[in-house]
């Protein structure tokens, strides 16, 4: 029997972690202050998420809104800090000025996590060549994942390349699983998963009642019900 599909839903505080889980998440991100797209948590936050939910967790590590890393340092102090409240994987992606991977920033983050599993995050949907980003990333310890919509404008523009890089998969710089989300529906759903991808992340899609009510487990079930439905 082949391996369920994860699903990875996006957390804020306690009871949203209880929620997702309830309704058969596989993982969490965990993230502060979305109208800038997702900050990183407080320790305080990870570490009481940590004692009430026994499925995965992943930590965003970004200090502002955009790309750009800004204070280096400060990022990985923070990144040791989230090691001490108990986390063991996490999120990241800088881009530089021109659109290319900031490998300086990248290196000194993922040094503190000394060998944790981390996602690339969306930050590859405004690289200024993908494919570059990847071959340049493609033996960085502990990267296993690229949280992506295939394109800056979501799902819908980026199916195109969604299913090109599903289909490489396994080529230098395409080892890592393929996470989607960003304006994903439960309709692209059937699509990506004949396409081999088994990954996907939600965020309003888990919030009936948009950012500012808390996670559904009811609309998290409807998506597990959906990735676990068989397809003919």
């Amino acid at each position: 029997m082949s391996k369920r599909a994860v699903l990875e839903v996006i957390a804020l505080d306690v009871e949203d972690a209880v929620a997702a889980q309830a309704g058969g998440a596989d993982r969490l991100e965990l993230v502060t202050d979305m109208a800038a797209d997702g900050l990183t948590p407080s320790a305080g936050t990870v570490a009481a998420i940590r004692a009430a939910v026994d499925i995965d967790l992943r930590v965003m590590l970004r200090l502002a809104d955009g790309f750009a890393a800004g204070d280096v340092e400060r990022l990985a102090e923070v990144a040791g800090r989230m090691r001490e409240a108990g986390a063991t994987q996490f999120v990241l992606g800088f881009l530089d000025a021109d659109g290319d991977v900031d490998l300086r920033a990248v290196e000194r983050v993922a040094g503190v996590l000394d060998g944790c599993r981390w996602t690339f995050h969306r930050a590859i949907d405004r690289a200024a060549n993908r494919d570059a980003l990847r071959k340049q990333l493609a033996d960085f310890p502990g990267l296993d994942t690229y949280l992506t919509a295939g394109a800056a404008g979501g799902v819908d523009e980026g199916l195109p390349v969604l299913h090109a890089e599903a289909r490489r998969r396994g080529e230098q710089g395409y080892e890592q699983r393929l996470l989607v989300g960003g304006g994903l529906r439960l309709d692209h759903v059937p699509g990506l998963l004949a396409a081999g991808i088994d990954a996907f992340h939600i965020g309003g899609a888990a919030r009936p009642t948009g950012w500012d009510g808390p996670v559904s487990a009811q609309a998290v079930a409807d998506w597990r019900r959906a990735l676990d439905t068989p397809r003919p």
